[in-house]
Order: C-alpha cells, then structure tokens, then sequence
C-alpha cells in the first residue's frame, strides 16, 4: 500500500510539473535557424546580436524568468541555415525534436519565415516571428505563429497619421510603388488607411523592378497634383525617384519612401540637398525615445533595457563597436515578448504561452507590442524619420522623437 501511495504521488508531481510546462527545468531554451551566411547574413548577425544582449539582460538584470516562484534562465541555441529554405525547415525539426527547444525564433525574412512556420505548427511549437513582415504568414490560418516586426501593410499608416496631425489641410495623396509583393502590399496598406482619414488619392501606380527611368510616371504624378506622395520599394530606385522628382521640379508637402531614404548612404549619394526634408518609415531607429516614462504616458508596462543599455550588451554580445539596426531591435524585442507571455501565466508551455501572447500588451526599448487574433502585429508603431540638415532626426511617432517634423519639406 505504502509503495502504492509512493508511486500515486510521484504521478501527481509529474503531473503538476508538467502542467505548469516547466518539466522541472534547469532553463528556457530559444531554438533559431539564424542567417549567419548567404544572402542574409548581415540581418542574421544583427539578430544573432539583438537576442544574445537581451538574453543577457533577463539572465543578468531580470534574473531570469520566473516560473513557480524559481527564476529559471534563458538558453539560446542557433543553427546556421545559410539563408536556404530546405536549411530552416530540417533545423527547425532538429531543434523541436533533438535539442528540445522551449520556443522556436524564425529566420529573417518573410520566405524563410513562411517556409518554416508549417514545421512549428506540426509540432504545436510556438513560432516567433522577428523577421517576416509579409501579411501572408498570417493569412494561412496558422494557431503558433507570432509576429515581432511590423506588417508591410502598416509601413506607411504612421506616415499618414504623422501628415494629417501635422498638415490637416494637405488632402491629395500620390501613391507610387515599385511592383514587387512587398511594396504593393504597402501601397495597399497605405490607400485603405489613407481613405479612412479622409485623404483622396489622385494618383495610384507601380513601376517595375530595376526601373531607369521614372519620367513618364512622375510626369503623370505631377499632373495629379498632390499635397503627399508616398512610396517606393528599394534602395536605387528611392535614389531615382527622389532625383528625377526633383528634375521634374515636383516639390510637394510631404515625401516618404519606403526601404532607402531611411539609410545613411542615401542623403550623401543623392548630393545633400536633394533629400533634405524627405522622410522614411523605419521599424526602430537608434535615437528612439522609448522610456518607462513614456510607457506610463500611454498606460503600458515597460520591460527591458534601455535603449543605451540594449547597444552596450549588443556590442558586448558581438564582440565589435557596431551600433544595432532595426533587425537587432525586433529579434531582441522577441525575447521580452516571450518572457513576459510565461510569467503572466506561471508556464513555458508553448501553446499557453501562444495564448498568454495574444493577451499581452507591453513597451520596450523597440516600442509598442500587441498582436490581433492571427498572430499578427498591430502595437508596434513604425519610427518615420527625416533628413534635416544632413542629419537622420525621428520625428514620429511623438513619445519617439528626437526633433520636430519639417512640414512642408523644403523645396527641391
């Protein structure tokens, strides 16, 4: 009877343990099929970068994660998946079923990120998306997938909403994009937003990819005569757009493009005073202003290093004096979101940290985290920045800003 009781009891606390998901654990173990080479590869080292420091800072500053009244430490285990497809999705099944991962984090990029999302959900794995902005990950009806970054349908909402606080009488939008997934997903995104404000579009189209001359459709745009013009796609073909705008003498109230006016090089190869006033969204840019004090001002906790102190433990994290991009930011904002979702429920079991995420609403050093129904996000705010004087100054949104929007842009 007596070894009977024993064996009862011993169920019981196996029991308990388990339904807490913490398995008697020693620690919390990330899983990532990380870009270390091939055509990522310089993300894949800013993300690397961006999760090691803030893995530091809930092992060296939070002291861990608490889960049944223990502070339980993360691990970080990354693979490297050469940026291939065939890479993530065999990693991601090593990593679930040989290295018994707590959570698996996916490979920058929307394709890799779509590709590896079928694997975690066949496990029941919780699948955290810092690198795929792309809104048809959430369109698969996928129960596991959640998203860090931004949506590309929301890339120029906060571009829209920064013009109508700062210029209401500016009501004639311009959208001109490159005919790429990304870019016609942001237009998208950018003509039902600018409808619900009130805008009139009076100019909608696309140029192709490795356009050299923008001309006849600037032209057109011009005849159009708008008050804002959003846009864009990559880096060259921002370059051009903005020269031949300026050819064109197209001067206007506002001008943002996606994807190239955010970047250092961009000001200097267009000689300076071409760009200056032209502004771009950005999912976070050094210089943000994300502080507890501003997390109190909109009624959100704040969790997480400061912004100084999240680009100290990245350089500590990757050994070089380099300052942190907007990957670094979203990857690292990744493991505060999971922390987080698992104390709020006192369990790492995955599915019912899925769940305690779609009930989390907090603001770090990345800014705003909220995600709808699908897994999507929609509490991340993107940073839209602007050229002044040279300089790259955030001017939106407000409890971000490091100087004053310059509305109407100087002219060309």
């Amino acid at each position: 009877m007596k070894r009977w009781s024993i064996i009862f009891f011993s169920i019981l606390c196996f029991v308990g343990v388990a339904f807490t998901g913490v398995l008697a654990a020693d620690k919390i173990l990330i899983g990532h099929p990380a870009c270390l080479s091939g055509k990522y590869a310089k993300a894949g080292e800013q993300a690397i970068g961006g999760i090691k420091a803030c893995v530091d800072w809930v092992n060296n500053v939070h002291g861990g994660v608490m889960i049944d009244g223990r502070k339980i430490p993360l691990e970080y285990k990354y693979y490297d998946c050469e940026s291939k497809k065939e890479a993530v999705t065999s990693l991601i099944e090593r990593l679930i079923t040989v290295d018994k991962v707590n959570v698996v984090f996916s490979a920058y990029s929307s394709g890799l990120t779509l590709a590896g999302a079928p694997v975690a959900e066949n496990y029941g794995m919780l699948y955290m998306d810092h690198g795929g902005a792309s809104d048809r990950i959430f369109q698969q009806g996928f129960e596991f997938v959640v998203q860090t970054i931004g949506p590309g349908s929301k890339y120029h909402v906060g571009t829209l909403n920064m013009f109508k606080q700062f210029d209401p009488k500016a009501k004639r939008v311009a959208l001109a994009y490159e005919d790429s997934e990304f870019a016609r997903m942001t237009m998208d995104g950018a003509e039902k937003h600018a409808k619900k404000l009130g805008y009139t579009i009076v100019f909608k189209r696309t140029y192709p990819k490795g356009v050299t001359d923008l001309t006849p459709l600037l032209s057109d745009l011009k005849m159009s005569k708008p008050d804002i013009v959003i846009g864009g796609g990559h880096y060259e073909d921002g370059q051009l757009f903005c020269r031949q705008m300026a050819d064109l003498d197209i001067n206007v109230k506002g001008l943002s493009l996606v994807a190239s006016a955010t970047l250092p090089a961009y000001y200097e190869a267009l000689g300076g005073k071409i760009a200056e006033g032209v502004m771009g969204p950005s999912h976070w840019e050094y210089g943000v202003k994300y502080s507890p004090e501003s997390a109190m001002k909109v009624g959100l906790e704040w969790i997480g290093p400061g912004q100084d102190e999240f680009v100290a433990l990245f350089k500590k994290a990757l050994g070089k004096k380099m300052i942190p991009d907007y990957h670094a930011a979203e990857a690292g904002a990744q493991v505060l979101a999971y922390v987080k979702a698992a104390e709020s429920i006192n369990s790492i079991d995955p599915q019912k940290v899925r769940a305690a995420l779609g009930k989390l609403k907090f603001m770090s050093f990345y800014g705003g985290w909220e995600i709808d129904d699908t897994g999507m996000q929609i509490g991340h705010a993107m940073v839209d920045m602007q050229w002044q004087s040279g300089q790259r100054v955030i001017v939106w949104p407000l409890e971000a800003a490091t100087g004053k929007a310059i509305v109407p842009k100087p002219k060309f």
